[in-house]
């Protein structure tokens, strides 16, 4: 089993929704379940304060969303675009989801490995400032 916050293996530690009484089966889910307790408060933090409800999408998501649209549309151009999605066979309606899902991901990628970039290039700027300022202090 995998933590739900960062996909690392899971290591005995869960989340269970207070509100669903004892008895109810669905109270535990295996799909809670995280590799510490700094990934558990992070999720239980997030689910009270959404209170387990879905939150609007970030602007990063939307414009990833958004860029799924071009591939949605060319994967549904090459198969048919008079064609309703019932009539679709079920390796179409599969590669359809992949090609959003692939879109999605990609761009979410791009997105946070360009923030990554833009971070460690300000800490290198912090970091040779620090070390310039302890250089004159030597002089």
């Amino acid at each position: 089993m995998k933590c739900a916050v960062c996909h690392r293996k899971a290591k005995g530690f869960g989340w269970f929704n207070p509100r669903v009484p004892h008895s109810d089966p669905s109270r535990h889910n295996d799909k809670w379940v995280f590799c510490s307790r700094r990934c558990q408060e992070a999720f239980s933090k997030l689910m009270n304060k959404t209170e387990g409800q879905m939150i609007d999408p970030s602007d990063m998501e939307i414009a990833a969303m958004q860029s799924c649209l071009a591939p949605l549309g060319e994967y549904v151009g090459s198969i048919g675009m008079q064609r309703p999605l019932a009539d679709y066979s079920r390796q179409e309606v599969l590669t359809l989801i992949d090609v959003v899902v692939s879109a999605y991901q990609d761009r979410m990628l791009e997105e946070h490995e360009r923030m990554a970039a833009k971070d460690r290039a300000f800490l290198e700027q912090r970091i040779a400032t620090q070390a310039a300022g302890r250089q004159q202090g030597r002089v």
